[in-house]
């Protein structure tokens, strides 16, 4: 297999000046990357990846940073961003951050080394906006989540107006004492909690409890557990993602609660799981694949023009009602 020793070689430079060449980082002579261009060609150094980025001085690879992979979600967004980058012939870096800002940091310079074109992410809650704001200038798309410091295109589900109605659907089926379990690290569950509140204020009504928590399974069932001991307990319990709704559900399963007529369950995003189980969950389903291929359609949009204004999408969720939260009167 040919390595960048034996371009270096053929091209009659250093192996350091070969790679400032292939990261296009540092100065270099034009004649110095013509060689070492006519090099990889002839020893057929990974052209497709390499050659081909030199010869028109752009990358064709993206990054996508997401917050965690295990949640479903997430899962799908990259599903999504894969497609629509594949059908416009680029490959996609994905790197998982698990809401660690550290690691959110290491891999955005990751990006940077790796020269790509743009990159999408969904920042934790302790993001710094000069991590990006740097001199590379690499488009940045932020998705699921909003920053307050900076300029950037963003997507985002409406999550005040899609909490604001999974509440009033419980509300509809008589549900009054409604405990909330909602996402500490990032934007999104603050803005579904103040959506659950609004609901509730709406009818004069004040929730038995409201937590914040890391939006982990272990957490939903710890926290569902603690409900059940309190009283008066809920007799409903709306959480903010999934892996919250799936700790809820094997809590109430465990201390055999009749879901939904003794406890009402809701939750967010749409899963595999949440049709398979007794009962189905009702919940709202963010447009995961419309998310992903807008935010790619914004990265491209702004590789092209990177002076335009900053856009943000705004999506709707779809509320879909199972059995999870329809109590029999």
């Amino acid at each position: 297999m040919t390595s960048i020793k034996d371009v270096a070689i053929e091209a009659g430079v250093s192996t350091a000046t070969v790679s400032r060449v292939l990261a296009n980082k540092g100065s270099f002579k034009a004649d110095t990357r013509d060689k070492i261009l006519s090099a990889i060609a002839k020893l057929n150094y990974r052209p497709n990846l390499i050659a081909r980025s030199l010869r028109v001085q752009t990358s064709t690879k993206i990054g996508l940073l997401v917050s965690d992979i295990r949640n479903p979600f997430f899962t799908a967004i990259a599903r999504a961003v894969e497609d629509a980058a594949y059908a416009r012939g680029y490959s996609v870096i994905m790197c998982n951050t698990d809401e660690n800002p550290e690691k959110e940091a290491l891999y955005l310079d990751l990006m940077r080394d790796e020269n790509v074109a743009g990159v999408i992410f969904s920042p934790t809650q302790q993001f710094n906006a000069t991590h990006v704001q740097h001199p590379t200038h690499i488009p940045f798309v932020i998705i699921d989540r909003t920053v307050n410091e900076g300029e950037f295109d963003w997507v985002q589900l409406d999550n005040y107006a899609a909490a604001y109605e999974l509440t009033e659907h419980l509300l509809a089926q008589g549900y009054r004492k409604l405990a909330g379990l909602f996402g500490d690290t990032s934007s999104t569950g603050f803005e579904r909690k103040k959506g659950f509140l609004a609901a509730l204020a709406a009818h004069q009504l004040e929730p038995i409890a409201t937590q914040l928590m890391p939006p982990r399974l272990a957490h939903g069932f710890d926290a569902t557990q603690a409900l059940l001991a309190q009283n008066p307990r809920p007799d409903a319990i709306f959480t903010s993602n999934s892996l919250l709704t799936a700790g809820a559900f094997q809590a109430l399963r465990t201390h055999k609660i009749a879901i939904p007529q003794e406890i009402g369950l809701v939750g967010f995003d749409e899963t595999t799981w949440s049709e398979l189980v007794e009962p189905a969950i009702t919940l709202i389903a963010q447009p995961t694949e419309e998310i992903g291929h807008s935010a790619v359609e914004l990265l491209f949009q702004r590789i092209q023009e990177p002076e335009r204004a900053h856009r943000k999408v705004i999506l709707q969720g779809t509320l879909r009602i199972h059995a999870s939260s329809m109590r029999n009167f």
